[in-house]
């Protein structure tokens, strides 16, 4: 049988070396597939991170793949379904790739970048971003103090560069990104990294820095890696016989290989021996595997309760947690936090470690459906874990589809005939949305009856709106049409679309329109909105009373405006 691997980045140490500056996010999406296999997007909206509401809907709509970073989430960039890259937000070491330091409210697009299909991408602490397109291309920008960048510099990296030293003929698969080093795996199963190398992280033997891509061998020689992560100064891999490696700093265990010491070269997890690994998550200084047979194991730092057991006590080897729970599917975490989760077979989501402040020891079940929702929500900073895909495709929501089928000639089973224009509906979707519809279905409909019903009572746009809000719950109309639809929802006993309709009065209202629309306010019995136009009238009542909608409305209203008015005090001095 086949078998899939993925990894998510980590972090290193709570009690780490001293850093060049403070650890940010490491995003390591899932590696792509290396044979034929069923994938499964992530099902998010990505409305709940903070700074994709900057964003209208229709660019919302768009978006296939997102990642927000930074150390306060401040950083975001996205790829359209056009292949069009899109980056904004503080542009913190150039992070964003835009050829300057200028951070930005609204997208940019990285021209450079346009039409390459993204399978990974990752960021460190700089931040400095590495990304890998579907062709094998592999490009760097931002922060590169330490080389992180692999162009054999130290240059800031102000726009994307294609990273090739030692990487030709080479096809990159996944990247992922430490505070300041970087590793990228190729096609056929192998590791190359560079930059910061302090604690041994680059697995080069020695502590010296690496400039350019160098291919991690020692324990790694002659095997196929089928995943990779980065800590703040560590690094995982996972082979295809399901064995895990870990080199660099130790400080917390976090390589899980039974002591605290760094590795300077790939050190086997014996204590995971016989067991077969198919993804590893690693927090700020913890880490997450989840074996073929859907068990979850833990170890590292374990201050916030990270690692599940139900005590803060660090573990410098693998323990297995929720053991009495469910086959696990889907581990989470991001070396920027110290939250863990987890999604079991039946679609429960869990939580624990650090959660909006409070410490969770033991995994915690959620009302999420989706492992990404923990982040947006109980994560500090609120990151994203991996890199989301948005499910566009050709898959449509319940509502997308009823919404798609209106006034379509192709589905329907009835027509409405108003001024002369045909609008196509379905008997199912009235009856289940309208009380009248269904009345009337019920009641007087034949399978012999004729399936076109005139209306002669509203006008088409008011009609046409109405039978479109029961597909889709909106309603775009002006406030002068609104009236009619006021007078539909009110004889057909529409609460909510009176609401609706009420709103959009109140949004629209002008001196020129005000009294018309209280007039239509009092016909037709909305109390709240007669309120509303009534002191809007009186606000501006010098204005109104020199339109010909004034002079024109009925005398009885006119009268009873004017007394109203009066009592009020509208007209003293």
């Amino acid at each position: 049988m086949e078998r899939c691997f993925s990894v998510s980045g980590d972090s290193g140490g709570l009690t780490a070396p001293a850093s060049p500056s403070p650890v940010s996010p490491v995003l390591t999406p899932t590696p792509p597939p290396r044979r034929a296999r069923v994938r499964y997007p992530a099902m998010v909206d990505v409305g709940k991170w903070p700074l994709f509401t900057l964003l209208g809907a229709q660019e919302v709509s768009r978006i296939r793949q997102a990642c927000v970073f930074g150390t306060s989430a401040n950083e975001a960039i996205y790829i359209t379904q056009d292949d069009e890259v899109f980056v904004f937000g503080l542009n913190c070491s150039n992070c964003l790739g835009t050829g300057d330091s200028q951070s930005t409210m609204v997208p940019k697009k990285l021209d450079f970048l346009r039409g390459k299909k993204v399978v990974s991408l990752s960021y460190g602490s700089g931040p400095h971003v590495l990304l890998a397109t579907e062709g094998g291309e592999l490009f760097a920008w931002g922060h590169n103090g330490y080389s992180q960048l692999g162009n054999g510099t130290t240059n800031q990296g102000v726009s994307p560069i294609l990273v090739s030293t030692n990487l030709q003929n080479k096809k990159i698969t996944h990247v992922a990104c430490g505070s300041h080093h970087s590793l990228a795996l190729t096609h056929d199963g192998e590791v190359f990294a560079w930059g910061y190398n302090n604690c041994g992280q680059v697995g080069s033997g020695a502590t010296a820095n690496q400039p350019t891509p160098r291919r991690v061998t020692n324990c790694l020689q002659g095997k196929v890696v089928m995943g990779i992560a980065c800590g703040q100064t560590s690094s995982m891999a996972v082979l295809d016989n399901g064995e895990v490696f870990g080199w660099g700093y130790n400080g917390n265990g976090q390589l899980g290989v039974g002591n605290n010491g760094n590795q300077l070269t790939p050190c086997r997890l014996a204590a995971l021996q016989g067991l077969c690994v198919l993804q590893i998550a690693s927090g700020y200084a913890h880490s997450l595997a989840l074996t073929d047979e859907g068990l979850l194991y833990a170890w590292g730092a374990n201050t916030y309760g990270q690692l599940g057991t139900g005590n803060k006590s660090n573990q410098l080897s693998p323990v297995q947690i929720m053991a009495e729970k469910e086959r696990i599917v889907e581990i989470a975490a991001c070396h920027s936090t110290h939250t863990s989760a987890c999604k079991t077979q039946s679609g429960q989501v869990y939580m624990w470690g650090q959660c909006r402040g409070q410490s969770i020891v033991l995994p915690h079940l959620t009302h999420f459906s989706c492992t990404d929702d923990v982040f947006a929500c109980f994560a500090t900073p609120s990151v994203m874990w991996r890199l989301l895909s948005m499910e566009h495709d050709d898959f449509l929501t319940v509502a997308q589809s009823l919404r798609k089928e209106f006034d379509s000639p192709e589905t329907a089973d009835l027509k409405f005939s108003v001024d002369g224009k045909y609008i196509h509906v379905h008997k199912a979707v009235l009856k289940i949305r309208c009380e009248h519809f269904r009345s009337m279905f019920q009641s007087h409909w034949t399978e012999d009856m004729k399936e076109v019903i005139e209306i002669d009572q509203f006008s088409y746009p008011v009609y046409r709106s109405f039978l479109e809000f029961l597909y889709t719950d909106n309603v775009d109309l002006p406030p002068e049409d609104a009236i009619g639809l006021l007078d539909l929802a009110t004889s057909y006993c529409e609460n909510r679309l009176k609401r609706l309709c009420q709103h959009i009065i109140k949004r629209g209202i002008t001196v020129e329109n005000a009294f018309s629309l209280l007039s239509a306010a009092v016909r037709y019995d909305a109390e709240d909105l007669e309120e509303f136009c009534f002191k809007f009238c009186v606000n501006h009542l010098t204005e109104v009373t020199q339109t010909a909608a004034f002079w024109q409305i009925d005398g009885n209203m006119l009268k009873e405006f004017i007394c109203r008015a009066s009592r009020c005090g509208a007209f003293k001095n």
